[in-house]
C-alpha cells in the first residue's frame, strides 16, 4: 500500500525565544489573538444603546417644561344658542385671558355650544345672518341661569347678547373648575 503522509501540525512557540526561532527559521507560525470578552462587548453596546437614547430623548423632546406652568384662572360655565334656521356667523367668548373671540362661519342653526369663560370677563355671543336672511335667535346663559336673549332677521340682520361675570375676587368659592 502507498505511505501516509501527515501533515506537520503548525508551530506553536510556547515562549518569545521559539516565536523569534520559528519566524527566523521560516516555519508556519499561528498568531494568538486574545478574543474580546463578550460579557464586556454586551456592557458596552447596553452603554452605547443608553446613551444613544439619553440623547435622542434630550433632541426629540423639545419639552414643553421649559416654559412656566399655565396659571389656573376661575372660570364659570357659559351656554351659547343660537335657535332658527339656515346658517350664520357665530362668535362667541370663551377660555382666552386675551379677551379674543371664536368665530364658526357658517355655522348651521341650531347651534349650541358650553364653554368655561374667565371670571371678569364678559359672557359674548354675536349673530350675522348671510346673505339669504331668515331669522335668528341667540340666548346666554350663566351656570344654568338665563341671562339675555335677542333676536335677527333679514338679509345680514346681526343680534348680540351679552352677560357679565363676576370678578374672580368677588365670586368667593362660586368659581367652576377648569
Amino acid at each position: 500500500m502507498g505511505a501516509v503522509t501527515e501533515k506537520p501540525e503548525p508551530f506553536l512557540p510556547e515562549t518569545e525565544e521559539e516565536a523569534g526561532e520559528g519566524k527566523a527559521a521560516g516555519k508556519a507560525t499561528e498568531s494568538r489573538r486574545p478574543r474580546p470578552d463578550r460579557a464586556g462587548v454586551i456592557a458596552a453596546g447596553v452603554a452605547l444603546a443608553a446613551c444613544t437614547g439619553l440623547v435622542l430623548y434630550g433632541v426629540l423632546d423639545s419639552g414643553g417644561d421649559d416654559s412656566p406652568p399655565e396659571r389656573r384662572v376661575p372660570t364659570a360655565s357659559v351656554t351659547y344658542e343660537v335657535t332658527g334656521s339656515g346658517t350664520a356667523d357665530i362668535t362667541y367668548q370663551a377660555r382666552s385671558e386675551s379677551g379674543k373671540g371664536v368665530t364658526v362661519k357658517g355655522a348651521a342653526l341650531p347651534w349650541r355650544k358650553t364653554v368655561a369663560v374667565p371670571l371678569g370677563r364678559d359672557a359674548v355671543v354675536n349673530i350675522v345672518l348671510g346673505e339669504q336672511g331668515g331669522q335668528a335667535r341667540c340666548t346666554l346663559t350663566v351656570r344654568g341661569q338665563y341671562v339675555q336673549g335677542a333676536s335677527a332677521s333679514g338679509e345680514f340682520g346681526r343680534a348680540t347678547c351679552t352677560g357679565s361675570l363676576p370678578r374672580p375676587d368677588k365670586a368667593g368659592g362660586g368659581a367652576d373648575r377648569a
